[in-house]
């Protein structure tokens, strides 16, 4: 399915389809330091918890229960975020707005927890894993709503494959080369990968800052951007 369908073909939803992936770049960004920060492991990196586990495992002493369950939680919060979109009757952008209404609902459940039961103080307690889990949930409603919804989109949440992308597209569009082009829509892959690393760092950038400054309510930021995300979707009968 692509993006151009879940909205108007019209300036707006020209627009619109920009606007969204950045969004979420910027909640993926906050939510990824404010969890690393707050409670020593990454909501959206998944990968990354896979290398803490291993170096963990190999001697660095036990794995926490929220770094063994964070791959596993991740792969039943897919699941179930996919048997959500295919089960319900709504189509298009209406798939979009369900799964970013769930991540919204999700990242207010882990302010709201976090801001009670101080995981903080505990990076390895069972409020951090509760935590923890709650966080990784709404990261993988992200990752699906991208691969339903927008499957054209660059990746919100990692940022090597579009830091890649974004080598790749200046040194073609620098190239002097005559011959057939190896990355293809060079400027346009260039402008948007580009544009979701900066929103991606200034997402982290506000995250730490505001969990510095704030500790736990910082988690309120991933929330209000999450929160535009779901006005700035289109409606079903926008689709």
């Amino acid at each position: 399915m692509n993006w151009q369908h879940l909205s108007r073909p019209s300036s707006a939803g020209l627009r619109l389809s920009r606007a969204l992936p950045l969004l979420l770049a910027c909640v993926a960004g906050a939510v990824d330091v404010i969890g690393f920060m707050s409670l020593k492991l990454f909501a959206a990196h998944i990968t990354g918890n896979l290398v803490i586990v291993a170096a963990l495992l190999m001697g660095g002493g036990p794995p926490g229960l929220d770094q063994v369950l964070s791959v596993p939680m991740f792969i039943l919060a897919v699941a179930g975020a996919w048997f959500l979109a295919t089960t319900s009757r709504s189509h298009g952008c209406a798939i979009a707005r369900t799964l970013l209404v769930l991540q919204l609902g999700l990242l207010v459940c882990v302010w709201i927890f976090s801001v009670i039961e101080r995981p903080d103080r505990n990076p390895r307690g069972l409020a951090a894993d509760i935590a923890t889990l709650l966080a990784i949930s709404s990261m993988a409603c992200q990752y699906t709503l991208l691969q339903l919804a927008i499957p054209e989109a660059p990746a919100t949440t990692v940022m090597t494959g579009n830091l890649a992308r974004a080598v790749l597209a200046l040194l073609e569009t620098r190239s002097r080369s005559n011959g057939r082009p190896l990355f293809r829509d060079a400027e346009r892959q260039l402008r948007r990968s580009f544009a979701l690393i900066v929103v991606f760092f200034l997402g982290c950038v506000a995250g730490a800052g505001t969990f510095i400054w704030r500790g736990e309510w910082a988690w309120l930021l991933p929330v209000v951007l999450a929160a535009i995300a779901v006005l700035v979707c289109p409606r079903a009968e926008e689709s």
